[in-house]
């Protein structure tokens, strides 16, 4: 098995949406790293992608060595069998297609030796009812958040058929790469952050659906409330502060009750079929017309970086 220091090369598989943002990690952590990329044009998107999100690192203060050194550390491969040549851990960032994952992890079934770690991306499916029962043993998911080279969270759990210390190595690189990696006992779908925001993302619908607010109003709610007290209390914390008592009542007397859903919801769907897709469609919850969207995610990014900066500090001297 694989410990930290054997771990010299990584293989990053997709080079989409997270996968420059991963890459650039891992290379900031000084891994050496191979991206595979089908195309030409998915490459040369990924290595502009890399390029801004360095310029926006810089721009921050948050480079110990020159992006051009960090770059250097990053290359492209065309097949899955060159990126995965000599990787002592792979990193899969695929789309969420259950069919593309399974083809892919047949390939890395025939390929790959024993002792290489294999860590999937995947936010919806369960990837240890996909991949080869060969591969279970050195099989764990790291689930990133975006974007990821902004977000340190970072969700580590193993499969039952896997060593705890596979997933122990994977922390300690995490870790090491400036994450903050938390590692689950089991697996369960939605991990821990993506379950918590999906029970607000029903929420959002039922208010909105039944007209009591609009998204502004749900947004500005968040930001001036729990969203910020959370960088300090967290969640569990929270409830020791205002009283485990209090949250026992509020049970006790049913002073909350979840919506139910039986169909999507029709706010969602509406949205779904205008078109109004977000950010990347121009249009979501709030209109981005006429705004250069790169511009609008560069300044995410920094505000961002600034947040975390000093959530850091209350992680780092908790109350």
């Amino acid at each position: 098995m694989k410990t930290l220091a054997d771990i010299k090369k990584i293989a990053v598989l997709g080079a989409g949406t997270m996968g420059p943002g991963i890459a650039q990690v891992y290379a900031m952590g000084g891994y050496t790293v191979t991206m595979w990329t089908r195309s030409e044009s998915t490459r040369e998107k990924a290595i502009a992608a890399l390029k801004a999100q360095l310029d926006t690192f810089e721009e921050e203060k948050m480079l110990t060595e020159p992006k051009e050194t960090i770059l250097g550390r990053i290359s492209f491969a065309m097949t899955v069998e060159e990126c995965v040549a000599g990787a002592d851990f792979i990193q899969e960032t695929i789309v969420e297609k259950a069919d593309a994952k399974q083809a892919l992890y047949e390939q890395l079934a025939a390929i790959v030796p024993a002792d290489v770690i294999i860590a999937s991306n995947t936010s919806a499916l369960n990837i240890f009812e996909i991949v080869p029962e060969k591969l279970l043993p050195q099989q764990i998911i790291c689930h990133w958040y975006a974007p990821p080279h902004v977000i340190p969270l970072v969700e580590v759990v193993k499969s039952e058929q896997a060593p705890k210390e596979i997933a122990d190595v994977a922390v300690e690189l995490l870790n090491k790469c400036g994450k903050t990696a938390v590692l689950m006992k089991k697996f369960i779908r939605g991990y821990i952050a993506n379950r918590l925001q999906q029970c607000l993302n029903q929420e959002v619908f039922y208010l909105i659906s039944n007209g009591y607010c609009d998204a502004q109003a749900i947004d500005l709610a968040c930001q001036a409330s729990f969203v910020p007290r959370a960088c300090v209390l967290g969640i569990c914390k929270r409830i020791d502060f205002g009283g485990v008592d209090m949250t026992y009542n509020n049970f006790k007397n049913k002073s909350y009750s979840a919506p139910q859903w039986d169909t999507i919801p029709s706010i969602l769907q509406e949205m779904v079929d205008a078109g109004e897709l977000g950010i990347k469609t121009g249009k979501g919850f709030y209109d981005y017309t006429g705004r250069d969207i790169e511009a609008v995610k560069a300044k995410r990014d920094k505000q961002l970086f600034e947040i975390f900066r000093v959530t850091k500090k209350f992680m780092d001297d908790p109350v």
